[in-house]
C-alpha cells in the first residue's frame, strides 16, 4: 500500500501544468467563455470571468493548443512542456475584423476622450447586418445619426445630410464610395469598401478636429487594418446577396511588412434574372488590396487600392418601361491611396499622402439613348503632421491640394429621339488647405485646451475661408467631464453644382457654425452616460427657389421650374439634446441606447420661406446590445426609432391624398421602427473555424415607407401625385464564415 502511494506521489510530482490568462488583443481585457482545447490528448476548459484557465495533469511531450470563441479569430499555438513544469501563457485573441496579432494592444480608455463616438472589431461586425454586411449600416445607430431607409448606406447626422458630412478612408476624403444608380432618383447604396477590412470608425458630429476639411456638419473617420505580420490565413464568406474571399499574410523574410486582400461579388442579380417576380436586377463587384512595408525602423510605406463596380438591369421590363427610366445603369468607382509614415523620434511623426480617385456613371433608356452620364476624378496631396513638443503639450498641423474634374448631362425624352437637356456641367478646380491645431493638459491632465484654425481657398481668383475652433475641458474628478466646444467650418461647392447649366451667379462656399456642450460621467471603468446639448447655424447652402411647384398666398399654383437657378440663398439653424449611456466590454453585456431631440429649421432668403429640413427629425432612438452566451454563440440585438422625416416638397395631406401646399416639407412620413435580431454560432475544428450568421431583419413585420417619387399635379384641382415604397417586411437571413 505505501509502495502504491509513493509511485501516485511521483507520478503526480511529475506532471506538467500549462495555466494562464485570455486578452482581448485590442483592449488588453480579460474574456471569458473562451475555449481553450488541447488536440490530443483532447482536454478542455473554459476560461473563467478574469479570463484565466489552468490545464495540470500533463506529461512531458509536446501539444498543439487551440484557443477559440464567437467573434474571434482562431488562435493556434505550439508548446513543449517538461515534467513538474508549470508553464504560465498570455495569450491575446484578434476580433474577426482586426489583424491577427500575438501581441495585446492595450487601450487603457475603452472609450475616447473627444466628443467622438468610435466603434470596431465586432460592434461593425454585428451591427453591419448579415444581408447586406455594410460597415456603414453600423455608423446608423451610432447616437444623432438618422437612417429611415432600409436601401439606403448613407445617412443624416442632426438634421443635416449625407452630402455636408466628411467620409473619410484613411485620411482620404471620400467623394461618393458606393455601390448604386447615380442620375436616378431614391434608389440604394451600399458601401464599396470591405467592412472585414476596417479597425475602427469614429464620428465627430458637432465642433470637430481642424485637420478635417471641406465639409460643415461632421466626419466620420474610418480606418482599415494592416495585413498579419505572423502568418498566412484566408477567409471564404457567403450570405444571402454576396460571396467573397479575404487573405492576408506577412510579406519578406523577416516579415517586415504584410498584405491583405479581398475580393466580393453579388450573385442576387442571377437570381433575380432567372425569377419572373422579380425583372429588376442589381449587381455588384469589388476588391481591395492593401501592402504595408517597413523600409527602416523609423519609414513605413502602404498602398491602397478599391475598386468596385455596380449595375441595374431592367431589360425584362423594356415593354413598359417609359421613355424617361433607365434600362441600364453602370456605375465605377476607383481609389488609389499611397501613404508615407516616418518618426524620426517617438515624439514626431509625419504622414503624407498621394491620392487618386474617380467615378463614372452611364444610364440608358429602353431604345439605348443616354438618359445620363458623368465624371468625377479627384486628384489629392497632403501632408500631416504630429509633435508633442512637451508632455502635456501636442500640436498638430499640415497642408492639403486637390485638383478635382468633373462632367455629367441628363437628358429628357418627350418621345424615342427628341431629347431636352435638363442638366449638364463641365468643370475643374484646385482646392488648396492648411491648419494648425494646438492642445494642452494641465493641472494633473484635469484641464485639457485645444485650439485650432484651418484656412481654404478655391485657386485662382476663388474665395478663401478661415476657420478657427476651440474646446476646453474640465474634469472634476476622474470620472466627470464637463466640455465646451466651438468651432467653424466652411464646404465649397461641388464641381457638379459650380459649373452647371443652372449657376447664373457665382456659388459661394458654405459656412457653418458648432456650438456644443457636453457632461460625461463614468460608471466604473466599462461604462458611461453622457449628455450633451447642440447647435450648428448653417449659411449660403446651395439651393434653388421656386424650382417646385406650389400654391401662392393667394392660392393660385406656382407651377414646376426646372430652369430655376442655383444659388447661395438657404440658411438654417439645428439645435437639440442627446442623450445616451454606454458599456463597452469583451465580456457580458455590452452596447449603448441614445436618444436625440432634434430641430433642424431652414430659410430661404429669396422666397422668405421658412421650413423644416429634408432631414429634420425630432425624435430618434438608436440602440444596440450584444452578448456572448457561450464561447461559440453571440447573441445581438439593433432597435431603431424615427419620428419620420419631412416629405420633401409643397404637400399637404388631406382626406387620404396629397395637394399642393404653401409650406414647403409640411407633410411628415410616418414614424419608421425596425428591430433586427441575430446570432452567431462558431465552430472549431483542427486547422480551421467556421462562423454562422443568422439574422432575421424587422423582427416586428413592422410597416415602414419611404418616399419615392413626385409624378406632378392636376393643374384643376392641386392633387399632387406622389410614390412611397414599402421598405423590408420581416425578413431572415444567414451567412457563413470560414476562416483557416
Amino acid at each position: 500500500m505505501l509502495l502504491m502511494v509513493l509511485c501516485t506521489a511521483a507520478a503526480l510530482l511529475g506532471q506538467a501544468e500549462v495555466k494562464g490568462v485570455v486578452r482581448d488583443a485590442q483592449t488588453g481585457e480579460p474574456l471569458s467563455r473562451v475555449a481553450v482545447q488541447l488536440a490530443e490528448p483532447s482536454r478542455q476548459v473554459i476560461t473563467g470571468a478574469a479570463g484565466t484557465f489552468d490545464l495540470g495533469g500533463l506529461a512531458d511531450g509536446e501539444y498543439d493548443l487551440k484557443v477559440s470563441t464567437v467573434g474571434y479569430r482562431l488562435l493556434q499555438t505550439h508548446l513543449t512542456v517538461e515534467s513538474g513544469e508549470a508553464k504560465e501563457l498570455s495569450l491575446a485573441l484578434s476580433p474577426d475584423t482586426f489583424r491577427r496579432t500575438e501581441h495585446i494592444e492595450v487601450r487603457t480608455d475603452p472609450f475616447d476622450a473627444a466628443l467622438d463616438f468610435t466603434i470596431g472589431g465586432n460592434e461593425i461586425k454585428n451591427l453591419s447586418t448579415v444581408l447586406a454586411d455594410d460597415p456603414l449600416r453600423a455608423v446608423q445607430s451610432m447616437p444623432g445619426v438618422s437612417s429611415n431607409d432600409d436601401f439606403e448606406s448613407r445617412f443624416s447626422l442632426h438634421g443635416a445630410p449625407y452630402e455636408q458630412i466628411g467620409l473619410y478612408l484613411d485620411d482620404i476624403l471620400l467623394h461618393m464610395p458606393f455601390h448604386t444608380v447615380q442620375g436616378e432618383g431614391p434608389s440604394g447604396s451600399m458601401t464599396v469598401f470591405n467592412g472585414d477590412m476596417v479597425d475602427s470608425m469614429s464620428l465627430q458630429s458637432e465642433a470637430y478636429d481642424a485637420r478635417f476639411e471641406d465639409r460643415t456638419a461632421g466626419v466620420l473617420d474610418v480606418h482599415t487594418r494592416d495585413g498579419s505580420r505572423s502568418e498566412t490565413s484566408f477567409r471564404l464568406t457567403a450570405g444571402v446577396a454576396d460571396a467573397g474571399i479575404l487573405a492576408e499574410g506577412p510579406l519578406g523574410k523577416k516579415h517586415r511588412g504584410s498584405w491583405l486582400a479581398s475580393f466580393r461579388k453579388s450573385y442576387l442579380q442571377y437570381l433575380l434574372q432567372q425569377s419572373a417576380d422579380q425583372p429588376m436586377a442589381f449587381g455588384f463587384m469589388d476588391s481591395q488590396v492593401q501592402f504595408t512595408y517597413d523600409l527602416t525602423p523609423r519609414n513605413n510605406v502602404k498602398l491602397k487600392l478599391v475598386d468596385g463596380t455596380s449595375d441595374l438591369d431592367s431589360s425584362k421590363l423594356r415593354d413598359s418601361l417609359p421613355l424617361n427610366t433607365s434600362m441600364l445603369a453602370g456605375y465605377r468607382f476607383t481609389l488609389i491611396n499611397l501613404e508615407w509614415q516616418y518618426s524620426p523620434s517617438p515624439e514626431f511623426l509625419l504622414t503624407s499622402h498621394a491620392a487618386f480617385m474617380r467615378e463614372r456613371y452611364a444610364d440608358t433608356n429602353v431604345n439605348q439613348n443616354t438618359l445620363g452620364e458623368g465624371f468625377y476624378g479627384e486628384w489629392v496631396g497632403k501632408s500631416d503632421a504630429t509633435w508633442i513638443w512637451d508632455p502635456s503639450a501636442t500640436l498638430g498641423f499640415g497642408v492639403s491640394a486637390r485638383r478635382i474634374r468633373g462632367q455629367g448631362s441628363s437628358e429628357y425624352y418627350s418621345d424615342a429621339t427628341a431629347a431636352t437637356l435638363t442638366d449638364g456641367y463641365r468643370g475643374n478646380l484646385t482646392l488648396l488647405g492648411g491648419y494648425a491645431q494646438q492642445s494642452w493638459s494641465g493641472l494633473r491632465k484635469r484641464l485639457h485646451l485645444s485650439a485650432g484654425v484651418r484656412w481654404e481657398r478655391m485657386a485662382g481668383n476663388g474665395p478663401a475661408t478661415l476657420s478657427p475652433q476651440g474646446s476646453v475641458a474640465f474634469l472634476p474628478n476622474p470620472s466627470t467631464k464637463f466640455q465646451v466646444s466651438w468651432g467653424r467650418y466652411s464646404q465649397f461647392p461641388d464641381v457638379q453644382d459650380l459649373d452647371s447649366i443652372y449657376v447664373t451667379t457665382r456659388l459661394l462656399p458654405a459656412r457653418s457654425t458648432h456650438t456644443v456642450a457636453a457632461v460625461e460621467q463614468r460608471l466604473g471603468r466599462l461604462a458611461r452616460l453622457r449628455v450633451e446639448a447642440y447647435q450648428r447655424v448653417d449659411r449660403d447652402l446651395p439651393f434653388r427657389p421656386y424650382e417646385e411647384a406650389r400654391l401662392a398666398a393667394g392660392g393660385q399654383i406656382i407651377p414646376d421650374n426646372f430652369q430655376a437657378p442655383i444659388t447661395n440663398s438657404l440658411s438654417g439653424r439645428a439645435k437639440g439634446v442627446e442623450i445616451f449611456l454606454q458599456k463597452r466590454t469583451a465580456n457580458r453585456l455590452t452596447g449603448w441606447v441614445s436618444y436625440s431631440l432634434g430641430y433642424s429649421r431652414q430659410q430661404d432668403s429669396v422666397t422668405g420661406a421658412r421650413f423644416a429640413s429634408d432631414q429634420d427629425q425630432r425624435h430618434t432612438v438608436n440602440a444596440y446590445l450584444g452578448y456572448r452566451i457561450r464561447p461559440s454563440v453571440n447573441l445581438s440585438l439593433k432597435w431603431t426609432y424615427g419620428s419620420g422625416f419631412p416629405v420633401p416638397g409643397y404637400f399637404q395631406l388631406e382626406g387620404g391624398a396629397y395637394y399642393l401646399s404653401s409650406v414647403l416639407n409640411g407633410a411628415r412620413l410616418a414614424p419608421y421602427q425596425r428591430t433586427d435580431v441575430r446570432i452567431n454560432k462558431s465552430r472549431t475544428f483542427d486547422r480551421w473555424k467556421i462562423t454562422v450568421y443568422g439574422e432575421v431583419v424587422n423582427l416586428l413585420n413592422r410597416p415602414n415607407y419611404r418616399f419615392d417619387s413626385y409624378n406632378g399635379y392636376n393643374p384643376a384641382t392641386g392633387q399632387a401625385y406622389l410614390s412611397f415604397m414599402n421598405m423590408f417586411p420581416i425578413l431572415p437571413s444567414a451567412g457563413v464564415m470560414v476562416e483557416f
